[in-house]
């Protein structure tokens, strides 16, 4: 557990660094990577050759006896969702960063980034259950709070079930949003679920991974923890097959990551851990334009 005051200083610390990469992602085009949820009416000008004879103002023309039409603009106010897996592996790291930090560092990122476009951000955690929903709101203290609860928030479930998570965002976002999953994706059958999330929001999948845990080093006889089911095992790393089966194991769901998100038009990243994330991120907004 953080103490208040170290706590207050993270949230600041973290507050002064998103500020700054959100400052990158507008620079990279974020404002253009999602469209808003229709059109509002802005404004009427007098008719010009080409103009969509549909969009003709006739009260206004009748009243000046001149034709105008009416301008519409994109209704820019989303709505940003975040999904943040907060299981027993996102406490796994070896370089500068456990994975769930560095969800943190992003998340932050990316709501400064909505905040400036005056658009709502919402959170919702997970592990084995929704372990907390906030509802999407506007404003800096509601994004401070959402920082708060990404760096201390203590989940009553260690393994991952990200069918859970996306069932409860079926039931409480029921307009389109923009949902941004991160989970490192240890978990199985969510692939229909996804299917009906990506039909209805913006879906993006985040990959959090760190290489370390992905490959055995060749160390001989070592006990391993499980971090979701709680629990010590003896593995043989002096076997290659014993190491051959890890890294395809791992493997296995990062290709079903991988398939299923391009399967149904969803959006995704991958992000090493041990290396700057900010690229990963400007890359993928910039492919969107």
């Amino acid at each position: 557990m953080i103490d208040a005051h170290s706590l207050i200083k993270k949230v600041k610390q973290i507050e002064i660094k998103a500020r700054r990469n959100s400052d990158q992602l507008l620079s990279g085009e974020y404002h253009s990577s999602f469209k808003g949820r229709g059109m509002t009416f802005s404004e009427v000008r007098k008719y010009q050759y080409g103009d969509d004879v549909r969009a003709i103002d006739w009260n206004v023309t009748a009243r000046l006896n001149e034709t105008y039409v009416k301008v519409f603009e994109e209704e820019r106010e989303l709505t940003l969702m975040l999904m943040v897996d907060i299981s027993g592996s996102s406490h796994f790291g070896t370089k500068d960063y456990f994975k769930r930090e560095l969800a943190a560092e992003i998340c932050a990122t990316l709501a400064f980034s909505a905040l400036a476009n005056n658009d709502k951000v919402g959170l919702l955690l997970f592990a084995e259950e929704l372990e907390l929903y906030i509802p999407p709101r506007k404003g800096r203290s509601h994004l401070l709070r959402i920082i708060r609860e990404l760096l201390e928030f203590k989940p009553k479930t260690s393994s991952t079930n990200i069918n859970t998570a996306l069932q409860y965002l079926l039931k409480v976002q029921k307009k389109k949003a923009i949902v941004f999953l991160l989970s490192d994706f240890y978990c199985d059958s969510y692939t229909q679920t996804l299917k009906l999330v990506a039909r209805k929001h913006d879906l993006i999948g985040m990959r959090l991974f760190d290489p370390m845990e992905e490959k055995l080093p060749n160390l001989g006889m070592i006990q391993l923890y499980d971090s979701e089911k709680k629990s010590y095992e003896w593995v043989n790393t002096g076997r290659k097959s014993v190491r051959r089966a890890f890294e395809i194991y791992h493997q296995s769901y990062a290709e079903t990551f991988r398939k299923h998100l391009q399967k149904n038009g969803a959006g995704q990243i991958e992000i090493d851990i041990q290396k700057p994330y900010m690229r990963s991120l400007i890359n993928f907004f910039s492919r969107r334009k």
